[in-house]
């Protein structure tokens, strides 16, 4: 019976060109499976076949664990001071393994046995399949339509199978079976059976490398592009540096007579394309991605991470774009969070935080109207500002002497303390429950605290809309935060 199994073996291997030891490791697998069935719970059983003689030998094995994790299947995992007490220098992640009686081939059930043999093989096949379009380093899937599976596409390259989600298809596209396609592979997953590469078709990287593909002057590294960003089938941004002072990028980009961008814009349904130049400065460059609309102004807040920009009325339509689509591609291209009014919407939005700013001043430093209104016009904004801006900056303002500098700044220096002194005791009232909640920062537990949050029943008391006015933070993130601090409500409870 063994010197026929190795026959059998060589057979197989011959037929479906697979390494000798792929199919031994799949008769090791079926003996396993077999030997597994003779014994209750979640057994470990190794297999080994002899290459030569066809021989094999059966071993149940345990698995070495840390103490302090303990065992999370008794009957495959042995603890470590336990097995220490059987083999003095086992170390945790080792086995211990005991021989025992090997099932006979002919109990396996031959059915069960060439099935599991089978399917390693097919498993081998597709992994080596795999393996070898994989070290192509290609980035493109290109095949044709194969079938339809539950709403996905299948795309067939050679022997080799993509899965294109209706989710990353272009809107509207109509594929049908035996079309061309072309996509972007995403990740390669294992896990899933028949086509384990996952393409895209609407992700910002196949746009990437398309333009890679048409512009040789990207893969010669004198040109690059920084991002893109886009509405799939309908518009794109893409944002381009020259690392070469000779080479237009914009011109380079688009081609004679539109060559280079036509050839990516016919791949992608039409898709419109905006090219970009990149800019270290975050308001050129966000100028930049607003076009066609001409900017008249912009006002950059850093700790925001957004900008307020300015456009005449006759610009705000295309600023904007139809549906919010310019913006909302200038937006994801740049990073920034932007911001469109006309004239009269930032007039409206300066005075309304001078007037904040001015109660400030007059309420927190006990100044008069005046001062406060030449801090304004200053560019002084908050009491951080006039307590550690640099001395030399606040003596060059003509309406004040160096004695009320340093006494504007001695006074902005203590209220910033007494108000620190007020949040640390706030934040002391906050229980060690709420404290410990996953995902609260510091920040977000004194903001919570400033406004009379202090346990974790309070935080599963508010509303949505309620925890985002007190810290800011999205609906999303805040529901995410409010369903946190109920989970204890339904503890224990089906």
């Amino acid at each position: 019976m063994n010197r026929e199994l190795l026959m059998l073996v060589e057979a197989i291997s011959r037929e479906k060109n697979v390494e000798r030891d792929v199919v031994l490791g799949a008769v090791e697998s079926a003996l396993a499976q077999a030997t597994k069935k003779l014994y209750q719970g979640e057994v470990d059983i190794r297999v080994s076949v002899d290459r030569d003689s066809g021989n094999y030998e059966t071993f149940r094995r345990w698995l070495v664990v840390p103490d302090e994790a303990g065992l999370q299947n008794p009957e495959a995992e042995e603890l470590l001071m336990d097995a220490k007490e059987r083999i003095a220098d086992i170390e945790v992640g080792e086995y211990i393994e005991e021989s025992v009686e090997s099932v006979p081939i002919g109990r396996i059930g031959a059915m069960a046995a060439k099935q599991v043999i089978l399917q390693k093989i097919r498993d081998a096949e597709r992994e080596m399949l795999l393996n070898d379009f994989m070290s192509r380093g290609e980035r493109i899937f290109t095949g044709t339509v194969k079938r339809m599976d539950k709403g996905d596409i299948i795309v067939e390259s050679g022997r080799v199978e993509g899965r294109l989600r209706r989710s990353e298809m272009i809107p509207k596209e109509n594929l049908r079976s035996g079309d061309r396609v072309r996509a972007m592979i995403m990740e390669v997953d294992l896990t899933l059976r028949g086509a384990p590469i996952i393409l895209s078709r609407s992700a910002p990287e196949f746009m990437i490398e398309l333009f890679r593909q048409e512009v040789p002057e990207i893969e010669q590294g004198l040109l690059e592009i920084k991002s893109c960003a886009r509405d799939p089938g309908s518009r794109a941004k893409i944002a381009v540096l020259s690392h070469d002072k000779r080479v237009d990028p914009i011109g380079t980009c688009v081609g004679v007579r539109g060559t280079r961008v036509n050839g990516v814009t016919n791949e992608l349904a039409g898709e419109r394309v905006d090219i970009v130049l990149w800019s270290e400065d975050p308001a050129q460059f966000v100028i930049g991605a607003l076009a066609p609309a001409n900017v008249s102004s912009i006002v950059v807040d850093e700790e925001k991470h957004a900008m307020d920009v300015v456009v005449d009325e006759e610009n705000l339509a295309i600023a904007i774009g139809r549906g919010g689509q310019n913006v909302r591609l200038a937006s994801d291209l740049t990073g920034w969070k932007i911001n469109i009014m006309d004239a009269a919407e930032s007039a409206q939005k300066q005075a309304n935080e001078s007037d904040t700013a001015r109660r400030l001043f007059m309420e927190k430093l006990d100044v008069d109207e005046e001062i406060a209104d030449i801090l304004i016009a200053e560019g002084f904004n908050s009491l951080e500002e006039v307590a550690y801006v640099p001395l030399q900056e606040m003596l060059e303002i003509e309406s004040f002497d160096e004695d009320t500098v340093n006494e504007l700044r001695a006074r902005a220096k203590d209220v910033l303390l007494t108000m620190e002194i007020a949040r640390e005791e706030s934040v002391g009232e906050v229980s060690q429950d709420l404290r410990d909640l996953e995902g609260l920062t510091p920040e977000l537990i004194a903001k919570l605290a400033k406004n009379g949050v202090h346990t974790r029943d309070d935080l599963a008391d508010l509303a949505i809309d309620e925890l985002t006015d007190l810290t800011g933070q999205s609906a999303e993130d805040a529901k995410a935060l409010i369903m946190k601090a109920r989970e204890h409500w339904f503890a224990g409870q089906e």
